[in-house]
């Protein structure tokens, strides 16, 4: 039940990046990942006393978040009480680290958690992986869970995905929406803010200008993410970069959250039917919970192993589906 005055997908979605909790997290250790030549990513890392035996969870955030997003730290909380290792892995420039690469980040990188993932397996020994994801996170996941199918690494055991923006070209277009213009005016926002950033860093590289005129995120992405990351257009890089072609192929269980009143992710037929015929997703679609929010009444599920309810649902919920593993 979504808590007491916080009913609607709208209400649930600005009270979740609103309300700041009291989160408490040990220091982590920070390791650099080259994911690519010349390419490294930040991870905050938090360890179980024996690493190699407690399951490791990779948490990859949304557009625009980071490793200190709340639901990343959130569920890294909940984890860490569960026993569980967690990684809480930045994108490209994301977590401070805009100077480290002239690249940008987009929604198709799963092969950078990939390698987050053998960076784990190969160095640190871990017997037993999952991954977790949040919105453009929640993408990114099944997305490599589905290239992966069945020649995943041995480790490899479950993935948890919260909101995630699968259908890439239809939720870019419904957070254009007039009732999702507040939404979308904050990621501009903070995108161009990132864009000129890396343009000051790399002036060679990134041309402020192509910002005039942007005034959707499709067309952010069409005249920068797209032109810098390798596509030949919005429409190429959407589709090229939409988990939906390959849940299907998603050969571990796995745990798909959507709330039916999300403002702006949408999920088409086709791909809904996808998720539906595959026997190793679970798919759980409440009435209301707004985006990666499902703020509860915190008498509601049971939180970690000390009792701790905090009523985050998707946070809770996402938690028991991975002890399982």
């Amino acid at each position: 039940m979504p808590r007491r005055f916080l009913r609607g997908g709208h209400l649930q979605t600005v009270a979740s990046f609103l309300i700041q909790r009291r989160l408490r997290l040990p220091e982590p250790e920070e390791r650099f990942v080259e994911v690519a030549p010349g390419v490294r990513v930040l991870c905050h890392c938090h360890w179980q006393a024996d690493r190699t035996k407690a399951l490791t969870v990779i948490v990859v955030h949304g557009l625009e978040g980071s490793s200190d997003s709340q639901y990343a730290r959130g569920i890294a909380e909940k984890g860490l009480a569960a026993g569980m290792n967690v990684i809480r892995y930045n994108q490209r420039n994301c977590g401070g680290t805009e100077a480290l690469a002239p690249v940008l980040y987009h929604s198709g990188l799963s092969g950078d958690v990939a390698a987050v993932a053998r960076n784990l397996i190969s160095r640190d020994g871990i017997s037993r992986l999952a991954l977790a994801g949040f919105s453009m996170g929640g993408n990114l996941v099944l997305k490599l869970a589905g290239e992966w199918g069945t020649q995943g690494p041995p480790e490899f055991r479950a993935v948890a995905a919260c909101c995630p923006a699968l259908d890439l070209a239809v939720s870019a277009d419904a957070l254009h929406e007039p009732a999702n213009r507040i939404y979308e005016t904050y990621f501009l926002w903070a995108l161009r803010r990132r864009m000129l950033h890396k343009a000051k860093l790399f002036p060679d590289h990134f041309d402020p200008t192509r910002l005039r005129g942007i005034r959707s995120l499709r067309e952010f992405d069409d005249k920068v993410t797209a032109y810098y990351c390798g596509f030949t257009g919005v429409d190429d890089y959407y589709d090229r970069a939409s988990a939906a072609h390959v849940v299907a192929q998603i050969a571990v269980p796995t745990l798909v959250l959507h709330s039916a009143n999300d403002p702006f992710i949408r999920i088409t037929p086709e791909t809904r039917r996808k998720i539906l015929a595959n026997p190793n997703i679970t798919f759980v679609e409440p009435e209301d919970g707004g985006h990666c929010a499902f703020i509860g009444a915190r008498n509601g599920v049971r939180g970690d192993d000390a009792g701790r309810d905090d009523g985050y649902w998707a946070e809770n919920t996402m938690l028991n589906f991975l002890r399982r593993f």
